[in-house]
This record gives structure tokens, sequence and C-alpha cells, in this order.
């Protein structure tokens, strides 16, 4: 009988581009566009203190790029190894090709498979999950998993309740095939009739952008419907992987609101000395947040050989998932 084949992460990065955007900064970009808020607000709602955007001719796939570098110089490979590159996002460069395409060719990669995924803030989990099918299959032997975003692009600068809680940045994880267990188990939902709390609607038809090009959100039914998802699929996912809450080393939700994971830390009585929030640095990057909060907790060795970790995502659509792993 074959032995079975597990995926590894056996490395991660992480970019954010330009200089950091303070508070303060946004406070008075939005008083130009006759709003008014200020640091103190954003801090209490969101726990919030900045956010990156990216240049005008930076696209979502630069942003790939680096961070993709970045995860490859950790796992010690040149990016000729990758045989699959899946990619979250939901602001693509182009229509098509797929902004996973345009980061092969940026990686000078001459042949893989590569496709993006679209999950919104849960697309990285999506994407994760999707990596470790085609290794377990034996489809790939290695992977390099992306979410990266340029949210900056489609946020309404007249809307002070979503264009403070957004920023732009990547984060990828490569994933290698392995005989010992790596990623544990995962599980991924969508309900469909909640489309309207949190969406893009716009689509571009005959040559023109129909419907309204911008995020649009009611924050307090997301906030409702993401703690209970999360609180769900937590506890879901770590009894698939045979474990309990207690055995999880570390867990790393979607990075959207401070207040948003410390409900769900309290619901799953995990303490706060184990969750990984990053939120507050880069704000809500969407498919990106996770992996860049677990590539912080990576670099700054709070992840361990050998610990257990809980990865967790939900976004528009509406998405969620989870997926436990051994590191």
């Amino acid at each position: 009988m074959a032995n079975r084949i597990y995926s590894a992460v056996v490395g991660s990065g992480g970019y954010l581009p330009g200089s950091p955007v303070s508070n303060n900064a946004m406070v008075e970009r939005l008083r130009d566009s006759g709003l008014e808020t200020s640091d103190e607000w954003i801090r209490e709602r969101t726990g919030i203190e900045q956010r990156y955007f990216a240049t005008d001719d930076q696209t979502t796939s630069d942003l790939a790029y680096h961070a993709s570098l970045a995860a490859l110089e950790q796992a010690g490979l040149e990016p000729n190894a990758v045989d699959l590159i899946v990619l979250a996002t939901s602001t693509p460069d182009m229509v098509f090709p797929s902004t996973a395409c345009r980061l092969q060719h940026k990686l000078a990669i001459r042949q893989c498979a590569a496709f993006d995924v679209q999950a919104v803030c849960s697309g990285f989990v999506y994407a994760l999950a999707t990596a470790d099918l085609f290794i377990q299959t034996g489809q790939a032997q290695t992977a390099l998993v992306v979410g990266a975003e340029t949210f900056s692009r489609i946020l309404d600068y007249t809307d002070r309740s979503t264009c403070v809680l957004f920023g732009d940045g990547a984060g990828a994880v490569v994933l290698k095939a392995s005989d010992k267990p790596g990623i544990l188990a995962h599980k991924l939902y969508a309900r469909a009739e909640h489309e309207a709390i949190l969406n893009t609607p716009g689509q571009l038809a005959h040559g023109r952008v129909c419907g309204s090009p911008f995020l649009t959100m009611d924050g307090q039914a997301v906030f409702r419907l993401a703690v209970e998802v999360l609180e769900s699929s937590a506890r879901e996912v770590v009894g698939l992987a045979g474990l309990d809450l207690q055995a999880i080393d570390w867990f790393i939700p979607h990075q959207a609101n401070r207040r948003i994971l410390a409900m769900v830390g309290k619901r799953l009585q995990i303490p706060e000395s184990r969750l990984i929030a990053t939120v507050g640095q880069h704000a809500n990057t969407s498919a990106a947040s996770v992996p860049l909060a677990f590539d912080v907790a990576r670099r700054d060795g709070r992840l361990q050989a050998g610990q257990t970790v809980l990865l967790q995502g939900v976004g528009g659509g509406f998405t969620w998932g989870a997926e436990a792993l051994r590191l």
C-alpha cells in the first residue's frame, strides 16, 4: 500500500508596499473630502493603527511577487522548483489572464499550473486547502500559495465606515509534499444568501463599469455572522484533526477587526497570549491578512516546529473556512 502524501509548510513571506499610513494621516485625507473621524474612533472600533497603500504603478501581482520571493528564500528553493501557484485575490491585475499567471511570469517560472481563487477575505484559506489537495493526490510536489490585494483601488473615500478599515499587501507560503502530517484538516463553506452584507457589485460591460465599483459593507451584520462562523468552523476543524482547542498552540484568524478577534477568542476560551493579531499594523488586507500574520509570527519566533496552528478566514460571499496544521 502506497504511503500517504501530506503537505508541509516550508517557507513563508510577506510584503507591505511603501510607507505606513497612520490613522492621523487618514484623518487628514478624509477631512479634505469633507469627512470627520479620529485616530481614537478608528482604534477603539477596529484596533487599527496604520495601513499600507500600493502606489499607482504597483499591481497586485507586484505585491505577490515580493511576498513569494521572501517565502521561497525562507524555504531555500528557487522559483523553478514550484509546480503549482494558487493565488487568492479579489483585486486582480486585470480581467484575464489570472494574477497567478502574471506572478508566474514575474518569477520566471517556465511552466507550472497557475490559477486564481476568489473568496474575498477567506481566499487564502480556500487557496491553501486547494493546494493541499493537489499535493495529497500527487498532482503537485511544491506549491506556492499566495494571498495578495490592492483593496485601496475599490475603497470609497467618502464612506468613513469602510475606507479606514482596509489596506494593501501580500503574503505567501510554500507547501511541499511530505511523508509527515503538516496540514491536518480543513473545511470550507459559503452562504450566498448573505451576499448583500459585504460586496463590490460593479462589473465591466460594453467598455464601461456597470454598477458601483466600490466596496460596501453592513458592518454590524458582518460582525455578527463572522463571530458565529469563526467559532463553529474552529470547533469543527479542530475535531476533524483529532485535536481539541487546548491542543492548538496558535490561533491565526482573518485580521479584520480586533473586536472580532477578541470575541471569537473569548467564545473558544483561547487566551490572548495564543492569538496572533497583526490587524493593527496593516489593517484588513483581505486574502493577504492570514499569510501576513502567519509570516510575522514565524519570523519573530513565536511559531516553532512541532506546534499546531489554526488558520481561519471569513469574508464576502459570504464565505468562511478553517485549517489546522502542524509545523
